[in-house]
């Protein structure tokens, strides 16, 4: 169903740029109202039969399962640095502060899965392209930060927090940091 839907979203996409980019300069440049060439009444089909295919697989999914999407499962750290939210680790005492460390990413999703989301919107339900998303993001800003900490020496990464913000349309900036510490023995 999600190949589908993607598909559809292809379709979409390319009609909606092909209508845009070519047929209507087509219409400016040409007078006396010719009419419509196959591939324009190919793009527009393309655009609307796209929305059509995305709509009719969110709605089939959604019918289907009225379980929530599976959450997505995140990358398990190496186990090289210990990651905790707190400030201190049980039994174990920090011998050295090695300073903040920290993992960034932007991550977007594509103009189809965007068009998926605004259509679960409509019908409701879990935005899973967007839960997706923010997964991906959230373990590339996680891994990143490790590496840092890594590069520093450390045996574990303290009081971690994760902060995110929107950037532009559909694009969310994650911010990963903590602070990175030796332990003793």
């Amino acid at each position: 169903m999600k190949a589908i839907r993607q598909i559809g979203s292809l379709a979409f996409v390319l009609g909606l740029f092909v209508t845009i980019f070519a047929g209507v300069p087509w219409h400016v440049v040409t007078t006396d109202d010719p009419p419509v060439p196959p591939w324009l009444q190919i793009a527009v089909f393309c655009l609307l039969g796209g929305i059509l295919v995305v709509l009719v697989t969110l709605a089939l999914e959604q019918k289907i399962s009225k379980m929530p999407a599976e959450a997505l499962v995140s990358a398990e750290p190496d186990g090289r640095v210990l990651l905790l939210n707190s400030a201190e680790v049980p039994g174990r005492q920090a011998s050295e502060v090695l300073g903040v460390v920290q993992g960034h990413t932007v991550f977007a999703i594509w103009l189809g899965k965007d068009l998926s989301a605004i259509v679960r919107l409509i019908l409701g339900g879990e935005l899973t392209e967007y839960t997706e998303m923010m997964g991906r993001a959230r373990t590339a800003a996680t891994n990143r930060m490790i590496a840092q900490a890594v590069e520093l020496g450390a045996d574990a990464i303290i009081n971690v927090r994760y902060m995110t913000t929107s950037v532009v349309g559909s694009a969310a900036e994650l911010l990963a940091y903590g602070t990175a510490v030796k332990l003793s023995e």
